[in-house]
C-alpha cells in the first residue's frame, strides 16, 4: 500500500517510520528497499482486504495520474463489509486497475459493492492480447459518433474473461491507436450490454480518461451513447430493409403485375 496512518494521518512509507492500516487499524511496517517502490506492508503474510493484490509498476503508474488523496480510499457499505479502492473519485467514481487474472465471482462481487466504477486492464501482461486485438480491430464498423464503433463478436479482440462485466471495462494495451510504437496511450472500452446483437467499444486517450474523471462521475456517458448507437442501427437495419423491398418489387414480374393492378384500378375508377 502506498500509504498508512501515521498520527492519525495519511503519509506514505519512509525508513524508521512506524504507522496503522486505514483499513484494519492493524500495525503496518514501511518498506524502503531498493528492488521495489517504498510501500507500506501488513505484518506477517496477511491483508485485511482480500481484494487487495501486490503492485506492479503499471499499477502504480496509473494510480499515481491521480491526486493522493482519491487513492487507496477505504469504501463501507451498509452490511459493515469494507474494502479499498484503488482510486475514487471526488465525484464517487471508483476506478479498479487490474494487472492479474481475476475470477469470475471477483469481478461480480466489486461490482456490486463498488455499484459507481469502472475497470482499467493490463493487456500488456500477456503478449497475445495485443496482437489478437489488431486482428480483430479490423471487424470494427465506424459509427457517426467519434471514436465510437461496433463489433459483432468481441470474443476476437478482448480476453474472454471480460466480456460479461457489467461496468466499462478499459483496454490498456500500452500502445497508439494506429501503430505499434505509441504516440499517444490509447485505451479501448467495452461498453456493458449489447445494441441491435453487437458489442460497442469507445477508443479513449489516458489523457482523456483523467480530465473526465477529474470533471464528471463518468468516464463515457454509457447510456446516451448505448441509446444513440441503438437508434443509428435500427434507422440503417429500416433502410436496408425498405431498399430490399424495393428492389424485389422492381424485377420485371413485378413491374408486370403493378402495371396491371394500376390499370385495373383505373378501370373500376371510371365507375
Amino acid at each position: 500500500m502506498r500509504f498508512a496512518l501515521v498520527n492519525d494521518e495519511r503519509s506514505e512509507a519512509a525508513p524508521k517510520l512506524s504507522g496503522y492500516c486505514p483499513g484494519c487499524l492493524q500495525p503496518m511496517i514501511a518498506k524502503c528497499g531498493t528492488q521495489r517502490a517504498r510501500h507500506w506492508a501488513h505484518r506477517g503474510n496477511r491483508s485485511c482486504d482480500p481484494w487487495w493484490e501486490p503492485e506492479t509498476l503499471w499499477h502504480r503508474d496509473w494510480k499515481y495520474r491521480f491526486p493522493p488523496e482519491w487513492q487507496e480510499v477505504v469504501r463501507h457499505d451498509e452490511k459493515g463489509e469494507k474494502h479499498i479502492a484503488d482510486v475514487m473519485t471526488e465525484n464517487g467514481l471508483v476506478i479498479e486497475f487490474q494487472h492479474s487474472h481475476l475470477p469470475l465471482q471477483e469481478k461480480v462481487a466489486r461490482e456490486g459493492f463498488y455499484q459507481s466504477m469502472v475497470w482499467v486492464v493490463d493487456c500488456t501482461r500477456l503478449k497475445g492480447d495485443h496482437p489478437r486485438f489488431l486482428d480483430g480491430r479490423r471487424r470494427f464498423r465506424p459509427t457517426h459518433l467519434n471514436g465510437v464503433f461496433t463489433i459483432a463478436d468481441p470474443k476476437g479482440c478482448f480476453p474472454l474473461a471480460w466480456l460479461t462485466c457489467s461496468m466499462p471495462v478499459f483496454f490498456d494495451f500500452g500502445v497508439s491507436a494506429d501503430t505499434s510504437t505509441a504516440k499517444a496511450e490509447v485505451l479501448w472500452c467495452l461498453l456493458p450490454g449489447r445494441v441491435e446483437g453487437y458489442a460497442v467499444v469507445v477508443a479513449v486517450s489516458s489523457v482523456t480518461f483523467v480530465n473526465a474523471a477529474r470533471k464528471w462521475a463518468w468516464i463515457i456517458p454509457v447510456r446516451a451513447v448505448m441509446e444513440t448507437v441503438a437508434a443509428a442501427l435500427r434507422l440503417q437495419r429500416e433502410i436496408a430493409e425498405r431498399e430490399a423491398w424495393s428492389s424485389i418489387y422492381d424485377r420485371p414480374q413485378y413491374r408486370k403485375r403493378r402495371s396491371r393492378l394500376f390499370r385495373s384500378f383505373r378501370r373500376r375508377s371510371r365507375y
